[in-house]
C-alpha cells in the first residue's frame, strides 16, 4: 500500500520534466518508506534500481556492474564486472535513451557502499564533473543514516557538495495520511493506531483494522515470540549507535517523564549533564529525539525551557510499556502486562499525540488560509504555573490562537473554556505579544451543548478527533 508522498513524487517529476542531468539525494529513518517512494517514481520509466548491501566493495560493485550491462545489452556474461567504480559510474554515461526517455538510476543504501569503501563520493565526484552532468541521466542517491548522509553527501566538506540539484529528507506520514491504513477504523481509533505507531509506514502495515488497537498491541509489539515490533527498536538502534546501552538508558529517562537535561543525565546515569546532552544531540540529529521549548521563544537554541521528548511515537510506547516489562514480557506474561500496564494508562499516552495532533491541525488550517491570521510559530507554551497546549502566534499582525485538547471519555464543558481564558490572560501578562485573541478546543468526545452555544456566540473553535483525522481538503474553516 503506498500512500500520500505527493509532494516528493512531484519534485521527482519536475526533475525528471527537466533537460538537464540531475543528481537528487533522499535520506531519512529506516521504515520511512524511501524505497517505496523510489520505486512508485520509477514504475514505467526506464530505470536501473540498484540497492546496496552489508557485502565486500567486490561485491557490491559486481552486482552494480551487472545491472548496467543488463540494462544497456539484455543478458549478462557469467561473472561481468567493470574494471572500477570510475568504469561503472562512466558507463552510467552511455545508457541507451529508449523512445527518447531519460534513464533513472537509484542508488538506494549509498551509505552502504560509503561505509565498504570511503572513496566512492570522491570517484562519484571526479565522474559527475568529468561526463555524467552533460548526460541526460537522473541519479538518485538513497541513505538511511542521517548523520552520514548530511555530512558525507550533503555536508560542505563532502566531496558531492554543490553537485545535488534537488534533496529530500523523508518524514514519517502525518495523521491524515496514517490513518489510511486503517479504512474500517472510527476516526478514533485511526488516531490511537497513529498515537502507538506514528507515521512510519512500515509499523503501520503491521496493524490491522480487523481487530480492535489492543489486540493489535497485544499481537505484534508486546507478544515476544511472535511481535513483529517486539524487537524494532533494539535492532533500530543497536545497528546504528555504537553506545546503545547509554541512548536506551536515555530514551527510557525521555519516556517515563524525565524531560529536562538536569533530569534526564540523573535518572539514565549517563553521567554529567554535558555528557548526556552529547547523546541527546546525536538522537535530536537521528530525528529519535526532539528538544521543544515554547512557542513564544523566538531563539529556542538559547531558551531555558527546552523540554526533551522522543519524537517518534513508536519508540515512545515501546520505552514506556516494553523495554521496563521486558523480563515479564519474555516469561511470556503478556496478557498481564497488556491488561494491567498498558490498557489503563493508554489514554494518558495518547493525549500528548493529541496535542501534536491538534497542533499540526492548526498548521493545516493556517496552509489552507483558514484562519483568520497568519501565524509565524505553532506550538505549546508553559510557565511555572500554567500551561497552554495550542498556541499559533504571529507577532506580525499582533493575534494569537490558544487551545486547550482533552482526550478523555466525556464532553468538554464551560469549565474547560474558562480554564483556557484565564491561562491566556497569564500569557498575555507574561509576553505581551497580541491584541487579538483567539480560542479553541479540541476533544475526543465532543462538546456540552451549553459551550457548543457559547462557541457560536463568541466564535469559538471547537474541534473534534474527526476533523483532526480529516485530510486536509476535508477540514473544516476555524
Amino acid at each position: 500500500m503506498f500512500v500520500d508522498r505527493y509532494v516528493e513524487l512531484d519534485q521527482l517529476q519536475n526533475l525528471y520534466a527537466s533537460d538537464r542531468a540531475e543528481l537528487f539525494v533522499l535520506y531519512g529513518r529506516r521504515r520511512v518508506g524511501k524505497t517505496e517512494l523510489l520505486r512508485a517514481f520509477c514504475e514505467n520509466k526506464p530505470h536501473i534500481f540498484f540497492i546496496a548491501k552489508l557485502s565486500s566493495d567486490k561485491e557490491q560493485l559486481a552486482t552494480f556492474s551487472q545491472q548496467v550491462y543488463e540494462f544497456s545489452h539484455g543478458e549478462v556474461p557469467d561473472g561481468f564486472t567493470f574494471p572500477s567504480w570510475e568504469a561503472a559510474f562512466r558507463a552510467l554515461a552511455d545508457l541507451p535513451l529508449p523512445d527518447a526517455e531519460r534513464p533513472v538510476v537509484v542508488m538506494d543504501e549509498f551509505t552502504y557502499l560509503i561505509s565498504g569503501n570511503k572513496s566512492i563520493p570522491s570517484i562519484l565526484q571526479k565522474v559527475w564533473d568529468e561526463k555524467l552532468k552533460h548526460a541526460r541521466l537522473i541519479l538518485v542517491l538513497c541513505g538511511s543514516y542521517i548523520g552520514m548522509m548530511e555530512t558525507e553527501v550533503l555536508g560542505y566538506q563532502a566531496p558531492l557538495y554543490g553537485r545535488r540539484t534537488g534533496s529530500a529528507l523523508l518524514r514519517p506520514l502525518d495523521l491524515p495520511s496514517s490513518s489510511l491504513f486503517f479504512p474500517r477504523y472510527t476516526p478514533e481509533e485511526q488516531f490511537m493506531a497513529w498515537a502507538v505507531l506514528g507515521g512510519m509506514p512500515y509499523y503501520l502495515r503491521t496493524f490491522s483494522d480487523h481487530q480492535d488497537i489492543f489486540a493489535n498491541i497485544h499481537q505484534h509489539i508486546l507478544n515476544a515470540q511472535t511481535g513483529a515490533l517486539f524487537s524494532e527498536p533494539h535492532l533500530l538502534l543497536m545497528e546504528e549507535l555504537r553506545e546503545p546501552r547509554n541512548y536506551f538508558s536515555i530514551l527510557r529517562a525521555i519516556a517515563q517523564g524525565q524531560t529536562r537535561l538536569n533530569e534526564v543525565a540523573q535518572a539514565s546515569g549517563v553521567g554529567a549533564a554535558n555528557t548526556t546532552a552529547r547523546y541527546l544531540d546525536i538522537l535530536q540529529q537521528m530525528h529519535l529525539v526532539t528538544r521543544r521549548v515554547p512557542a513564544t521563544e523566538y531563539q529556542p537554541e538559547k531558551s531555558k525551557k527546552g523540554l526533551y521528548q522522543i519524537d517518534d511515537h513508536f519508540l515512545r510506547f515501546w520505552f514506556r510499556y516494553v523495554h521496563p516489562n521486558q523480563s515479564g514480557l519474555d516469561l511470556g506474561l503478556t496478557d498481564a502486562i497488556l491488561e494491567q500496564r498498558v490498557r489503563p494508562d493508554l489514554d494518558h499516552f495518547a493525549a500528548t499525540a493529541f496535542e501534536e495532533a491538534a497542533q499540526a491541525y492548526v498548521a493545516r488550517l493556517a496552509q489552507g488560509g483558514r484562519l483568520s491570521f497568519i501565524p509565524e510559530r505553532i506550538g505549546g507554551w508553559w510557565d511555572r504555573d500554567a500551561e497552554i497546549d495550542v498556541l499559533a502566534i504571529s507577532r506580525t499582525e499582533k493575534a494569537i490562537l490558544v487551545g486547550e485538547c482533552k482526550w478523555s471519555a466525556n464532553p468538554i464543558g464551560m469549565n474547560v473554556l474558562d480554564d483556557l481564558k484565564q491561562k491566556a490572560q497569564v500569557l498575555l501578562q507574561r509576553s505581551g505579544a497580541a491584541k487579538t485573541v483567539y480560542y479553541a478546543l479540541f476533544a475526543r468526545a465532543g462538546f456540552t451543548p451549553v459551550l457548543e452555544e457559547q462557541a457560536r456566540n463568541e466564535r469559538i473553535g471547537l474541534h473534534t478527533v474527526g476533523q483532526i483525522v480529516a485530510a486536509p481538503g476535508q477540514v473544516e474553516d476555524q
